[in-house]
């Protein structure tokens, strides 16, 4: 059953889901939950509080389950009351004047692959090699959090839930246009964060 379950589309899932089967919704949080909770921390910033929003979310796909309809996508629309939560926390946050917890997330889904890119010649050089791919992880999780919030969420929609550039101008309610826009300017910003790091891999080759 687990197998079945694994193999079938989001939507076969939510259908089954909406049809009483507890099972398909457990596959659905499996699947999901660590996507959506890197792209809650991305733009929370607070371990704590992404757990908790996480929690919430998963809580509204089942009180809102009869509400999906299957001509969208389960991701766009599982995303999209993601970034709903992340707007009112962010707004209240901003209301009582209070920053959010600046811990920095781990950018395993997101640090490209660079350092990996850079010749093993000999041991040493190896571990020059980690410490590069750690360090560009870190570059990368800064570079994105200083993006301005419209164009992280674009870049976080896209990169981490892979939600095409038309379901994302319809979430955000902007021009698709604007939205590829907005990632163009996020990939400009997070490329020249990592410009110094590619003159050093192409030294090496």
């Amino acid at each position: 059953m687990a197998t079945e379950l694994r193999d079938e589309a989001d939507e076969v899932l939510m259908r089954r889901f909406q049809e009483g089967d507890r099972g398909a919704f457990a596959a659905l949080v499996r699947r999901h939950k660590t996507l959506v909770y890197n792209f809650v921390l991305r733009q929370v910033r607070s371990r704590a509080t992404a757990e908790d929003l996480v929690q919430d979310l998963f809580v509204k796909v089942v009180q809102s389950a009869a509400s999906f309809k299957h001509e969208a996508r389960f991701t766009t629309w599982i995303y999209s009351i993601a970034r709903n939560l992340c707007i009112d926390h962010l707004r209240k946050m901003s209301l009582r004047r209070h920053a959010s917890l600046d811990h920095a997330p781990g950018s395993d889904e997101n640090g490209p692959a660079l350092g990996e890119r850079i010749p093993s010649r000999d041991p040493s050089a190896a571990a020059d090699r980690r410490l590069i791919a750690d360090d560009i992880g870190r570059r990368v999780t800064q570079a994105v959090e200083e993006l301005p919030q419209e164009q992280r969420e674009v870049f976080l929609l896209r990169q981490l839930a892979k939600v095409p550039f038309k379901e994302i101008a319809e979430m955000t309610g902007v021009p698709e246009n604007t939205v590829k826009s907005r990632m163009r300017y996020a990939l400009e910003r997070l490329q020249e964060a990592l410009s110094e790091y590619e003159d050093y891999a192409r030294a090496l080759r």
